[in-house]
């Protein structure tokens, strides 16, 4: 594990026992603490582990000085799924902890998380009735399983983020983001979001501009070229470009979870990941935000 991963851990373990201060439960505190166990998580998908069996094998034989102790894998699971609660508390508290948190650009779309590949696995999996069948434009491919939605500044520091079903509309999703986290849209102003063709709608832009929100999307077929159309380009690549991090470095579409929490922390898994990896390069002064080779060895 390289020097640069063992400061981010350290600096993460610090950032959530200060969370998470004096809130411990009753009784015998386990041996592996929650921060602990967190901050294990983030390692595991930074340096690209997406099976637990071979992320515990190789953490008992490499990290038993930063984790003296280490739970089996069944123990390893369970905990990790409990935890996941705290998880996405600490995506939000990295996120408010950066200087990207006072960005009013806001950029949004979707990605597949595909979870099962054979038509009998789908039959019998525990996701049935939350996911479903969808088709992702970008690979020209049908998938089975759920839709990421991620609202993230340019860098892509993480501001919102869902899972849902792919045959629920990618407006109807966004909206629901919006009204959980109104709060944190009515303390800001002059919020401007960019997203692509598929949010496209009157009404919805409408909705947008009753929340202070700008809509800026491409324009579609036989309709008018659209204001600040020329730039939206270069901006686009920016949320395809986060995509891509969290598939291609942090595995997303491996995470091999079997149920409806298991799915949800795994994923929030890497989004924390990402959210450190941004924290931590942006305390340090690091040169692009978004790297993640420093953490991936």
């Amino acid at each position: 594990m390289t020097t640069d991963l063992n400061t981010l851990l350290t600096a993460l373990y610090v950032k959530i026992d200060d969370e998470i201060g004096g809130t411990r439960c009753m009784g015998r505190p386990p041996l592996l603490s929650d921060s602990e166990l967190v901050c294990l998580a983030v390692a595991q998908a930074l340096l690209g582990y997406h099976s637990e069996s071979r992320w515990l094998r190789y953490a008992n034989k490499h990290l038993t000085g930063m984790f003296p102790y280490l739970p089996q894998r069944a123990g390893y699971n369970k905990r990790l799924r409990s935890t996941l609660g705290l998880v996405k508390r600490m995506i939000r508290e990295l996120a408010m902890d950066s200087d990207f948190w006072f960005d009013n650009l806001w950029i949004t779309d979707s990605t597949p998380v595909p979870c099962r590949m054979s038509r009998p696995t789908v039959q019998r999996s525990n996701l049935a009735g939350w996911a479903g069948y969808g088709y992702c434009a970008s690979h020209s491919r049908f998938f089975w399983g759920l839709r990421l939605y991620l609202v993230c500044t340019p860098t892509g520091m993480p501001i919102m983020w869902a899972l849902a079903n792919p045959k629920i509309g990618e407006r109807e999703v966004l909206a629901a983001m919006l009204e959980v986290d109104a709060d944190l849209v009515a303390d800001r102003e002059g919020i401007v979001l960019i997203s692509d063709k598929g949010f496209a709608s009157k009404p919805f832009e409408k909705a947008l501009a009753g929340q202070g929100i700008e809509l800026l999307r491409p324009s579609r077929k036989r309709e008018r070229q659209r204001y600040g159309e020329p730039v939206l380009k270069k901006v686009r690549q920016l949320i395809e470009s986060v995509n891509d991090t969290l598939k291609g470095q942090l595995d997303l579409e491996q995470h091999g979870a079997r149920t409806i929490e298991g799915v949800a922390v795994r994923v929030a898994q890497r989004v924390l990941a990402l959210a450190a990896a941004i924290w931590h390069n942006n305390k340090t002064g690091a040169t692009v935000p978004r790297s993640l080779i420093a953490y991936d060895h």
